[in-house]
């Protein structure tokens, strides 16, 4: 986080000695059940506090800077615990990866009961046809379609892209900027939802002023946390989506939480992803009539690693990873920025 992000959902709470979090911290390697992301795994660190265990899984490429926001999270997690809940169920989407679209029907049976999916589109080496054959195949199953293009279209492209997939009930981050968002919103009048717009950028806010968005996808994990996250929902004005940043169960059991305690949830959330995993290091969150429960695993909560850890190299590259960002986190008086 940086820029006017930084000081999002201040708390006025030390920061635990990095000796506190790296005694029970372990890095894991979860395997998927199908390419996401470009990932056919998903490599995290997980660790114990006082309220219970959190999660530090910045993807391996970001640099430390964005990567501190998400030891903040799970060190939240970990040593605060969640924020006071108004639901116990999350409705969550279905997420249909870049997959061929004859294996879709087979996918989607992960979700049951679920009214709305979130289909990627835009993926590196596909075609247009590719999109539009996808989502078409996941309509004959569940009607109301969301596409996620992660930025990969120009704008020209999101217009023509959009104009050949049809109704959907918003696009997901079309382009790379918030100008690029404004122009497809304009131009289409598909309702646009702004993800790496707002979690990537120095001011989230901008997606607001250039009138460029309708939803706001916002992830605890890389917002810094749970209390960050409901702080930057409720300035931001728009409709909220809480979506996964291919968690773990436990870093889903944050983003859950901060879903359950938003007082006002009209969409359905991208917390279904642990479906996509094939091992995890707790049980998963799922998916039952199109939500999942609320659950938060305490300290004395059930979490295995065995046959899940990384090798002693990998262990210490998070470790040191781990070290620099606690660092980041620091101030001279000893509590989180």
């Amino acid at each position: 986080m940086v820029g006017a992000r930084r000081d999002r959902g201040r708390q006025d709470w030390a920061l635990p000695e990095i000796e506190d979090i790296l005694e029970s911290a372990v890095a894991v390697r979860l395997p998927m059940r199908t390419r996401f992301r470009g990932l056919t795994a998903r490599e995290t660190m997980i660790f114990v506090g006082p309220a219970g265990w959190g999660e530090f899984g910045p993807f391996v490429e970001y640099d430390d800077p964005e990567a501190s926001s998400w030891l903040r999270a799970g060190i939240e997690a970990a040593w605060i615990g969640p924020p006071a809940a108004v639901r116990d169920h999350v409705p969550v989407n279905a997420t249909v990866p870049a997959i061929p679209a004859d294996e879709v029907a087979e996918l989607l049976k992960r979700y049951p009961g679920a009214g709305t999916a979130k289909v990627k589109v835009a993926e590196p080496g596909q075609t247009l046809d590719d999109d539009v054959a996808r989502v078409a195949a996941t309509r004959e199953v569940i009607g109301r379609v969301r596409v996620d293009a992660n930025g990969g279209w120009t704008v020209e492209e999101a217009i023509a892209a959009l104009r050949a997939i049809g109704e959907v009930e918003y696009a997901e981050q079309p382009c790379r900027t918030v100008e690029e968002l404004a122009a497809v919103r304009r131009a289409v009048g598909v309702p646009i939802a702004a993800d790496e717009s707002i979690r990537k950028a120095d001011d989230p806010y901008r997606v607001v002023a250039a009138d460029a968005a309708d939803v706001a996808v916002v992830k605890v994990a890389p917002l810094g946390g749970m209390r960050a996250t409901l702080d930057l929902a409720d300035d931001l004005g728009l409709d909220i989506v809480v979506s996964s940043a291919l968690d773990s169960a436990i870093g889903m059991a944050a983003g859950v939480a901060g879903a359950a305690a938003l007082p006002r949830l009209d969409l359905a959330c991208g917390l279904g992803t642990g479906s996509l995993l094939t091992a995890d290091v707790a049980a998963s969150f799922e998916v039952v009539d199109g939500a999942v429960a609320t659950k938060w695993f305490g300290p004395d909560a059930t979490v295995g690693t065995a046959g899940l850890a990384v090798g002693p190299e990998r262990q210490r590259w998070w470790r040191e990873r781990l070290r620099r960002c606690h660092r980041l986190l620091g101030t001279d008086s000893g509590h989180v920025r």
